[in-house]
């Protein structure tokens, strides 16, 4: 009865060790963290050499909400690095996004899925197209072909409230003009 008991815990220990022993979500990649302010990203970038990044021309202003993008391409500045193009955007001046995409040619999903699963256990979400992983501040994204995306889960939660928020008044104006009618 005592070793039925000891394996029972045992096998019911695992899998908590397993999940205890995880190593929590990176808040970005390299010396880039989200959370960052534009400055402090392009001088992490400069310091960088595998994003390509050229400077303030790759830095660009969407329009809307006086969001702030740097695009970096590795094509004729970093060939030899294993990233292809990469997006970085703000919000209020501060980082929420990073998208990272893989050479393809030198890297394959496999191996990258492989890699995080073992580093961070398996995802919460899985489908033929992406696979994500999410805590408590980081939303981590892989997507096919082959890109790694890191997002700042409270400014993201905060954007689709407000876009909700946004979609509801909305609503609301049309219902109160067709009432109208």
């Amino acid at each position: 009865m005592k070793k039925l008991v000891s394996m029972i815990l045992v096998c019911l220990a695992l899998p908590l060790a397993t999940i205890a022993a995880q190593t929590p979500l990176p808040s970005g990649y390299g010396s880039i963290r989200l959370g960052m302010t534009v400055e402090e990203v392009k001088e992490a970038l400069k310091k960088n050499g595998q994003f390509g990044y050229r400077g303030d021309r790759d830095v660009s202003l969407l329009p809307g909400e006086n969001r702030v993008i740097i695009e970096t391409d590795t094509s004729k500045t970093a060939p030899y690095s294993f990233l292809d193009r990469c997006w970085f955007q703000f919000y209020e001046d501060r980082l929420y996004i990073i998208t990272i995409n893989i050479k393809t040619e030198k890297m394959d999903h496999h191996s990258v899925f492989s890699a995080l699963c073992e580093k961070y256990g398996l995802p919460q979400s899985l489908n033929p197209s992406k696979s994500e992983w999410t805590g408590q501040n980081v939303i981590m994204t892989l997507e096919r072909p082959l890109s790694i995306k890191y997002t700042d889960r409270q400014v993201f939660e905060e954007l689709q409230n407000k876009v909700q928020v946004e979609e509801s008044v909305t609503e609301q104006s049309r219902e109160h003009f067709l009432e109208g009618l």
